[in-house]
């Protein structure tokens, strides 16, 4: 049955980032983008937080812990990646700023084209390939394919069918929870995280890592006042990190032969699932905190406003 999982995981984890753009889609008008780039500074420090202090924190993490290589370049890896769209997801369970959240997944990742080769050499330069390549075409591909135009589709329902979009957003956010658990289950059954394969100091600095990011992106636009839903947001979009695009730059740094033991090529690959596995308890828990702040918030202002 896992065999199964194995070989449509990819349409498993396309589907569910599909089915969720479009309930969030449904749910969004073009005015609640207009309205990040007018008022610019949740995206403007969201961007700053992404592209600039999440390597920093890394790189300090790196020299402070001196870990294996192959831990070392996962955890490189994590640092040059954008935010993944499951945080697009998060965001809206957290009654978070969607479309802040949207549009840096958006802009980070395309960003990212030029940023990763660049964050990837300032870290773990020694271990690069001379042949290195950002996978450009594939990465624009599944922006346009899966997040830009799966949310573009549920935009229209809500503009057509506006009594009905609201019950269409229910079903398609429900659905791709669904799907979720499917890969939650399925990618545990298949053995993908080989939890033995990880000394527990290793476990430790991977722990570190992601409750880093957690705390500093909370930190930072607290301290820059900004409001409830941005804060959610920037705070999910950091911590949940790209890891499909992750999966994707190892296979170009590290191709599996078959045949052919790769110690640390195995070491990168086990840490960035056991991130992907690692970052969700930690995501819920974001969920839970921003979600009961901003509901508190919103009730108050309801309240005074009538």
């Amino acid at each position: 049955m896992f065999d199964f999982y194995i070989r449509y995981e990819y349409w498993f984890a396309a589907t569910q980032l599909a089915l969720a753009m479009l309930g969030m889609g449904a749910t969004l008008k073009v005015r609640d983008f207009v309205a990040v780039v007018q008022q610019p500074r949740g995206l403007l420090f969201g961007l700053l937080v992404q592209l600039a202090l999440v390597p920093l924190f890394a790189w300090a993490l790196l020299i402070a812990s001196q870990p294996a290589t192959g831990l070392a370049v996962g955890l490189a890896l994590c640092a040059a990646i954008p935010g993944g769209t499951m945080s697009n997801v998060l965001t809206f369970l957290a009654r978070g700023h969607v479309a802040l959240s949207i549009a840096l997944t958006a802009i980070c990742s395309f960003a990212c084209l030029a940023t990763t080769p660049i964050v990837l050499g300032l870290l773990i330069s020694t271990q690069l390939p001379g042949e290195f390549v950002m996978p450009a075409a594939k990465i624009a591909t599944e922006i346009t394919l899966i997040l830009m135009l799966p949310l573009v589709i549920g935009m229209g329902v809500l503009t057509v069918w506006p009594n009905g979009a609201g019950r269409f957003s229910k079903i398609c956010i429900r659905s791709s929870i669904v799907v979720i658990l499917l890969i939650v289950i399925g990618a545990t059954g298949a053995g993908r995280v080989d939890i033995d394969k990880f000394a527990g100091s290793e476990i430790v600095i991977l722990l570190a890592f992601i409750l880093g990011l957690a705390v500093v992106s909370w930190l930072i636009p607290r301290m820059l006042r900004l409001n409830g839903p941005d804060t959610a947001a920037i705070n999910i979009e950091v911590t949940f990190r790209n890891i499909n695009l992750a999966l994707l730059i190892k296979a170009s740094l590290f191709p599996a032969v078959v045949g052919v033991v790769d110690p640390v090529g195995d070491m990168v690959l086990f840490t960035l699932l056991l991130y992907g596995g690692l970052v969700f308890p930690v995501a819920a828990l974001q969920v839970y905190l921003h979600g009961k702040r901003n509901r508190k918030t919103s009730e108050s202002v309801a309240e005074a406003a009538a």
